[in-house]
C-alpha cells in the first residue's frame, strides 16, 4: 500500500476506498463470480474442501554446489517436514553448457545445483525413490533434458514412469519476456514445448509438463494486474501451440500448472490469485472448449517475492514473508515455497531454510486458517479488488491478443516494455518515499547482514569438472556419437525430441553436447 497526498493505491496503483459498501459489488453474481470452492469459476478454489481435506505442499527450493551437497540438503528438508522438493539449478545447467565450458566459469554450482550428466542426476536423487516424492524443477531452455534425466534414473530405479510425479517449469516465453535464460529461437522453443507435451501425455501421465510463470515476471518489475495477464497470455499461447501439435485440448490441459509471485500488499495479493483462477477457467472453456473439469482448474505454486527481501536489517524479511505465504495460503495455492531472511545476501544456510519452512508449518498448524475454506469470500474489500484485478488483466489479455497473442507480442517487446516501465515507476515511488521500504528509506538503524552466510567453496567446481571429463573418458564414445546422430536427425525431421534427448542422455551424452546438436539446427535467438 502507498500513500499519495489523499489517495491510497495497492501496488498496482487499484485506488482504495476507505470504506467498501454493498454497492461497490453491486454487479456481483454468486454463480458466476463465485461460485462454491471447488466448483466453476473456481474463484473461491479448486477444490471443494480445500486445506480440510490436504495442506497445501510444503516445496522448499533447493540446490546449490554438486549434486552430492544438493542431495543432503534434500534429505535434511524431507526430515524436518517438507512434503516435496524443489531443484535450483545453477546458470550452466540453464543455458545448457557444461561445467567445463568457458562461459561456465565463475558460475559452478553458484545459483543452484550443476548437472552435466545422468551421473550427476543419480546422486542428486541418491537415497530418494522416485515413485514416492513429488520433484518440481525450475529449468526452462533445457527442461527437456532434466526431464529425461530424471526419467532415466526412474528406469534404473525400476520405478514406472507411470509413477513418476513432478512438474518441470518448462515455461520459456517468460524467459523471453523477463529473465532471459532462453538458447533456441521462439518457434523452435515451442517445438520442445510441445513436443514434451506429447511424450508426457503418452509416458508420464502423473508429470506436470509445464509450470507456466508469473513469479519471474514479478521479479523483472511487473504489478500485481500485469502478472496475471501476461502470465495467463503465456498460458493461452502454450494451449494453442499444444492443439496445433495434434493434442485434444483436455488431454493435456489437466497436467498444465502455474507459479506465481506473491508481495506484501496482503489483500491485493490474494484478490489476484481469486481473479486468476476466474479468468482461467473461462479463457479454457470459452475459449478452447475444454470440457473436463480438471481442465479448467488455475493449479499453482506460489513462491514468496525473492525482490521485496532487502540486505538492511535480513531479520525484517522474516515478517515480509510470513505475511506473504499467509496472503498466498488465503488465496488457495496448492504448493508454497518460503523464501529465506538471508537471501538478499547469500544461499540460505540450513538454520534459515529450517526457519522458513518452518513459517509455514506455524501457518498450516497454528494460525487456524487452514480449518476455513475461502475465510476472505463476500468481503466487500475483496470482492470489489478482486473484480477490479480481472478487469484490468482482461484489459492487457485483450491488448496482446490484438496484437497476434503472446509470442507476436513478445517479438515486438510489448510486455517487456510494460514492465520495465511498471519497474522503473516503482523505483522512483521509493526514491521519493512515496514508498516505505522498512530498513531501506526508513527506519533505519545501526549493524546489517546477519554474520552467518553461507559460502561458496571454489574447489567444489574444480571437483564438478573432473568428474565431468572422467565421464567422457570412460564412457562408449561410439554409443554416444550413435545417439547424439539420432537426435540431430530428430531435430532436422518431425521426430519426438524427447525421445532422442532420453536416447543421449542414457548413453551418456552430457547436457551440453546434447543442447548443442539443437544449437547447431535451431540456431541462437538474440534481442
Amino acid at each position: 500500500m502507498s500513500q499519495r497526498k489523499d489517495k491510497f493505491t495497492t501496488d498496482a496503483d487499484i485506488e482504495i476506498k476507505g470504506c467498501y459498501k454493498p454497492e461497490d459489488v453491486k454487479d456481483f453474481n454468486y454463480e458466476t463470480c463465485l461460485g462454491d470452492p471447488g466448483h466453476f469459476p473456481y474463484t473461491r478454489g479448486v477444490r471443494d474442501s480445500m486445506y480440510r481435506g490436504r495442506l497445501w505442499t510444503m516445496r522448499q527450493y533447493a540446490g546449490f554446489g554438486t549434486a552430492k551437497e544438493s542431495n543432503e540438503r534434500y534429505k535434511y528438508l524431507l526430515e524436518q517436514g517438507s512434503k516435496g522438493l524443489s531443484v535450483a539449478f545453477d546458470l550452466p545447467t540453464q543455458m545448457g553448457r557444461d561445467s567445463d565450458h568457458e562461459l561456465a566459469a565463475g558460475e559452478i554450482g553458484k545459483v543452484g545445483v550443476a548437472i552435466d550428466s545422468i551421473e550427476d542426476m543419480r546422486v542428486l536423487f541418491d537415497g530418494l525413490p522416485l515413485d514416492k516424492i513429488s520433484t518440481s524443477m525450475t529449468i526452462n531452455s533445457t527442461a527437456a533434458i532434466l526431464l529425461s534425466l530424471y526419467v532415466a534414473v526412474g528406469d534404473e530405479q525400476g520405478v514406472s514412469r507411470s509413477d513418476l510425479r513432478g512438474t518441470i517449469q518448462n515455461d520459456i516465453l517468460k524467459e523471453y519476456i523477463a529473465r532471459g535464460t532462453y538458447i533456441y529461437p521462439p518457434s523452435e522453443s515451442m517445438r520442445l514445448i510441445t513436443d514434451t507435451f506429447l511424450f508426457c501425455h503418452k509416458e508420464v501421465p502423473r508429470w506436470n509438463t509445464i509450470s507456466i510463470s508469473g513469479y519471474h515476471i514479478r521479479e523483472a518489475g511487473s504489478d500485481a494486474v500485469q502478472e496475471v495477464a501476461f502470465t495467463l497470455s503465456n498460458g493461452a499461447a502454450y494451449v494453442q501451440a499444444a492443439i496445433d501439435a495434434g493434442l485434444e485440448v483436455d488431454d493435456f490441459a489437466p497436467r498444465l500448472a502455474f507459479f506465481f509471485n506473491v508481495h506484501n500488499n496482503f489483500i491485493e495479493e490474494i484478490a489476484k490469485f481469486r481473479a486468476a483462477r476466474r479468468i482461467w477457467a473461462n479463457l479454457m472453456r470459452s475459449r478452447f472448449g475444454a470440457k473436463k473439469e480438471k481442465s479448467l482448474l488455475l493449479r499453482f505454486h506460489t513462491q514468496t517475492a525473492g525482490v521485496t527481501l532487502q540486505a538492511e536489517q535480513p531479520l525484517v524479511n522474516i515478517p515480509r514473508v510470513t505475511i506473504q505465504a499467509l496472503a498466498a495460503v488465503l488465496g488457495g495455492t496448492q504448493s508454497l515455497h518460503t523464501n529465506s531472511y538471508d537471501e538478499a545476501l547469500a544461499l540460505p544456510t540450513q538454520h534459515s531454510a529450517t526457519l522458513a519452512l518452518r513459517t509455514q508449518q506455524v501457518i498450516a498448524h497454528e494460525s487456524g486458517v487452514a480449518d476455513f475454506i475461502d475465510p476472505l469470500a463476500g468481503s466487500y474489500a475483496v470482492e470489489a479488488l478482486t473484480d477490479e484485478i480481472e478487469r484490468s488483466a482482461m484489459e492487457y489479455i485483450a491488448k496482446i491478443e490484438d496484437l497476434g497473442g503472446a509470442t507476436k507480442a513478445i517479438e515486438q517487446g510489448y510486455q517487456s516494455k510494460e514492465i520495465e516501465q511498471r519497474a522503473y515507476e516503482h523505483q522512483v515511488a521509493v526514491e521519493k518515499n512515496e514508498r516505505i521500504v522498512v530498513g531501506t528509506n526508513a527506519f533505519r538503524s545501526e549493524g546489517g547482514a546477519h554474520a552467518d552466510l553461507a559460502k561458496s567453496n571454489p574447489e567444489l567446481a574444480r571437483e564438478q569438472v573432473q568428474r565431468l571429463q572422467a565421464l567422457r573418458t570412460r564412457r562408449d564414445q561410439a554409443e554416444c556419437d550413435r545417439a547424439l546422430q539420432a537426435l540431430r536427425d530428430r531435430t532436422k525431421g518431425t521426430g519426438n525430441l524427447v525421445e532422442g534427448i532420453l536416447g543421449a542422455v542414457k548413453a551418456y551424452a552430457t547436457l551440453g553436447e546434447v543442447s548443442d546438436v539443437m544449437r547447431d539446427t535451431f540456431g541462437l535467438h538474440h534481442q
